[in-house]
């Protein structure tokens, strides 16, 4: 009798089911959250954009286009989308100006990912693709490059015009533009050519007047008035300035505690003795030729008391008292002096020196002036005025973003053009390579250079332009060579931007690219969320 045969089992491999539908969700969901982000900066891009007033818990107001300021008073939630605000604050250290740029890019690149990965090429075939093209994106925009020198002024002022075309107080860009660029070059130490600390450039912002008075003063200004307590001097020539970290007035007791006093005599004593111990102290300060003292901000018990004042406005000793201790450094490398923790270590060699410290009346309040410091460091203070408080903090970003764009040219010295133009001949040069890959790799290639489309057409949209009309005459202006055709938002056409002055440094454009891939790379990589309590 013929044996039966029995089928072997199949193995569990092959009949295992493995549901990828929460992961393709998860996945979708994560993309949108961070397309809503850059949804909502996207009106705010170009010279032309939209201004966003957002309105803080604590009943705050700002104005502005700033997309790093815009995302990171946005109160966002969902993880992804976080990643969106990291990546404007990423370009704003980076670079300084793009952060609306950045965002933008990278919306459209996740939209092209939800695509792609809709035909269902798998993530990792996408995240590979956009690895390459940004390489590819930046042989493409250095190649594109035009070397600038520091020397060469003007061109350091077309770029800062460039970044302050898009702002607020884009009206007073003839002045601000100039005042960044002489910032930025009187902070660059030969020592270290290629690197600038914004942190030597001082921002004092003052209410009164308007941006039109906005200054670069050569040393240093306090918003704040002189001591007037006893009538002590406001104006002091050849200044010899100390920067003071103890405090001129009557010790206290390590321990809370009280004392009685019962007897005038026992009063007496104590207000001698307070007096003898502050006179000495200011005899010690005038002994070295002190005329002018910074006391630092005190903490712990008042830095002076009428009594001090009194003594030091008859030593005619000009005061200015409340220094925060942030500035300390500033104010030392500027006046290059060393600060001084104790009286016992108040020495002439430890000195500032100035021809002039005076109190200013500017609107409705009193600034210092100290002008014509011997030794000074390499740093310089730009006094932002203003109509309003909402003009000037818009203004001091507007600046920011200025002595930025200036900094980035001196960490590397090449232009580019504006106006779209990068990102059209981009787009060009990333089709023409699509087809010469093979496979998948060139299908999402494709489909990348089209995402880069999206600063132009934002900046036709946000101009009131024909987007579709004025893009394709752009593109047909690219295939025929022109490199540097860019959208010209003034007069609605295509021009040589180039020509037009419209340009920025070429760090802006690589650094945008460069962390716009990043991000979109790694929110595409995400296929779960895991909460931990």
């Amino acid at each position: 009798m013929a044996a039966i045969a029995v089928p072997k089992p199949r193995s569990s491999k092959t009949e295992s089911y493995v549901d990828n539908k929460r992961k393709e969700d998860i996945r979708h969901a994560n993309i949108v959250a961070a397309r809503a982000v850059a949804d909502a900066v996207r009106t705010s891009l170009g010279p032309k954009g939209m201004d966003k007033m957002i309105s803080t818990a604590s009943s705050e107001v700002i104005i502005t286009n700033d997309g790093a300021t815009i995302l990171n008073k946005m109160e966002v939630l969902q993880p992804a989308a976080k990643m969106l605000v990291e990546l404007s604050k990423s370009q704003d250290a980076a670079a300084g100006d793009g952060t609306t740029t950045v965002v933008v890019i990278a919306g459209a690149l996740l939209e092209q990912c939800l695509l792609l990965l809709s035909h269902g090429i798998h993530p990792t075939v996408i995240s590979d693709s956009l690895h390459k093209v940004s390489f590819k994106a930046i042989d493409v925009l250095t190649a594109m490059a035009v070397p600038v020198e520091l020397s060469d002024r003007e061109s350091l002022i077309k770029s800062a015009s460039t970044s302050l075309n898009s702002k607020v107080v884009s009206q007073y860009s003839t002045l601000l533009a100039p005042l960044a660029v002489d910032a930025v070059l009187s902070v660059v130490d030969p020592a270290k050519p290629d690197m600038v600390d914004l942190r030597d450039i001082k921002i004092v912002k003052k209410l009164g007047g308007t941006v039109d008075d906005t200054e670069l003063v050569k040393g240093l200004v306090f918003d704040k008035k002189v001591s007037h307590a006893a009538g002590g001097p406001t104006r002091m020539e050849n200044a010899k300035i100390a920067v003071i970290q103890f405090q001129i007035s009557p010790p206290k007791t390590d321990i809370e505690q009280s004392i009685v006093v019962n007897d005038y005599t026992q009063m007496d004593r104590i207000l001698k003795e307070e007096r003898n111990y502050i006179l000495g102290m200011i005899k010690k300060i005038k002994a070295t030729g002190c005329n002018v003292l910074l006391i630092q901000k005190s903490i712990l018990r008042d830095a002076v008391t009428d009594l001090s004042l009194h003594y030091l406005a008859k030593a005619k000793i000009l005061v200015i008292k409340d220094v925060e201790r942030d500035e300390i450094e500033f104010i030392t490398k500027t006046l290059n002096c060393l600060p001084i923790a104790n009286i016992e270590h108040f020495r002439a060699e430890k000195l500032g020196y100035a021809n002039l410290v005076e109190e200013i009346s500017l609107g409705d309040g009193k600034i210092v002036k100290i002008t014509g410091i011997k030794d000074m460091g390499r740093t310089t203070t730009v006094l932002v005025r203003g109509s309003n408080q909402l003009v000037i903090d818009e203004a001091e970003r507007s600046l920011h973003d200025a002595l930025c764009v200036v900094r980035c040219l001196v960490n590397k010295r090449f232009l580019i053009a504006g106006g779209g133009a990068p990102e059209i001949e981009l787009s060009r040069q990333l089709r023409a390579w699509s087809k010469v890959l093979h496979g998948m790799e060139g299908y999402c290639v494709r489909h990348f250079a089209e995402a880069l489309e999206v600063i132009p057409y934002t900046l036709d949209e946000n101009a009131g332009l024909n987007s579709i009309a004025i893009v394709t005459e752009l593109k047909n202006r690219h295939a025929q060579g022109e490199i540097n055709a860019g959208i010209n938002v003034r007069k609605g056409q295509i021009t040589n931007i180039l020509e037009e002055n419209v340009v920025q440094p070429l760090l802006v454009s690589t650094s945008a690219i460069t962390l716009a891939t990043e991000c979109v790379r790694m929110i595409l990589k995400i296929d779960d969320i895991v909460t931990v309590r």
